[in-house]
């Protein structure tokens, strides 16, 4: 069974703007993202973005769009020399629908659990939001919630050794 830390997005990897990121110049990484994700690789984890992106369905920008702002952190990760695992996305939103994907329901993360055999009690999930957290809990993955845009590195790094001396 592998390990993981799961990722929220807007206020957890990229600046959180209080509206939808919409176009590339408003997507900027936090100055610790691609090191949160460097660490968690280089100790041995599975790497998952986990994000809600209903502007698709408000029509505010497309899965294209989507795509060039999910480029920039995969970019950035490969300037490194690792990579993120998956990038989940739900592209739903309930003034359109319900969906079985969107946060706080868990299907994202379940999705990534079954693919790539995780073990949910070696596992975590950094948020920003109250359905961040109930999302991991549904999985029985550790949900650590966050202040958006805050640091992350210490956390991560007290996580990482108390899940590598389970």
């Amino acid at each position: 069974m592998n390990k993981a830390v799961f990722f929220d997005r807007d206020g957890v990897l990229n600046k959180e703007i209080g509206d939808y990121v919409c176009k590339i110049e408003d997507f900027q990484l936090l100055p610790d993202a691609v090191e949160c994700i460097v660490m968690a690789k280089e100790n041995g984890f599975k790497v998952f973005i986990i994000t809600n992106q209903g502007g698709i369905d408000k029509k505010l920008y497309s899965h294209q769009d989507l795509k060039s702002f999910h480029n920039i952190i995969t970019d950035a990760c490969a300037q490194k020399g690792i990579s993120i695992d998956e990038i989940y996305y739900c592209p739903h939103h309930p003034i359109v629908g319900n969906c079985l994907c969107r946060k706080p329901g868990s299907l994202m993360i379940e999705k990534a659990i079954a693919k790539y055999q995780i073990d949910s009690q070696k596992s975590i999930m950094f948020g920003d939001t109250d359905r961040d957290m109930e999302a991991a809990e549904a999985c029985n993955v550790l949900g650590i919630r966050i202040q958006p845009n805050s640091d992350k590195i210490s956390l991560l790094k007290k996580e990482i050794q108390r899940i590598n001396n389970i």
